[in-house]
């Protein structure tokens, strides 16, 4: 049986879990409300403080559904109780990000600064502190959301391995290469 598929969700207080026809799986909390279509062979058991996936039986489908969706689930659980926050650091030589609203603009380098929309689901903050790489923060309660929102920013501009320059997460370590060496004859 997988592990992770057997191991019971645990619910914080004030979360309200609701699963409609179709199995559709509605997680309300303070942060707000998600929603998540399941497979229609698993069936929830909501208990006290603690909710479980169950399969039916150990068909190879079914054992490879049976994680994955009690790990979405938990997602949202975590999300509309306490929220996903990412930070992301910009290093290079004059390069910027400022934020206005939803929109963040970045300067990387190119010979035009990069403006991209942000979702409204994601909040997002810039700080540049003197001295410091600027930092981007972002928050939400949808992880994938959260996670497809950084990889989009990641990829203006992905660290590359001599000088290190580009975006990255907060704390991440990018291998290095050593660089050309001149021959001495």
């Amino acid at each position: 049986m997988s592990r992770v598929g057997r191991a019971p969700i645990e619910l914080p207080k004030g979360i309200e879990i609701n699963v409609s026809k179709g199995n559709l799986v509605t997680v309300k909390g303070p942060k707000g409300q998600l929603q998540q279509q399941i497979d229609p062979d698993l069936t929830l058991e909501i208990g006290d403080c603690s909710l479980e996936v169950k399969r039916p039986t150990d068909q190879k489908r079914h054992r490879e559904v049976h994680g994955l969706y009690r790990a979405l689930i938990n997602n949202m659980v975590n999300g509309v109780s306490t929220g996903y926050v990412k930070e992301m650091e910009i290093f290079g030589v004059g390069f910027r990000a400022t934020s206005n609203g939803q929109w963040l603009e970045l300067s990387l380098g190119f010979s035009h600064p990069i403006i991209f929309r942000i979702p409204q689901e994601v909040k997002v903050e810039t700080r540049q502190d003197k001295g410091q790489n600027p930092i981007i923060k972002l928050e939400c309660i949808d992880k994938e959301l959260l996670g497809q929102v950084c990889a989009k920013i990641r990829g203006f501009r992905k660290p590359e391995p001599y000088k290190g320059k580009g975006i990255r997460f907060v704390g991440e370590a990018i291998r290095r290469k050593a660089g050309k060496t001149s021959g001495k004859k």
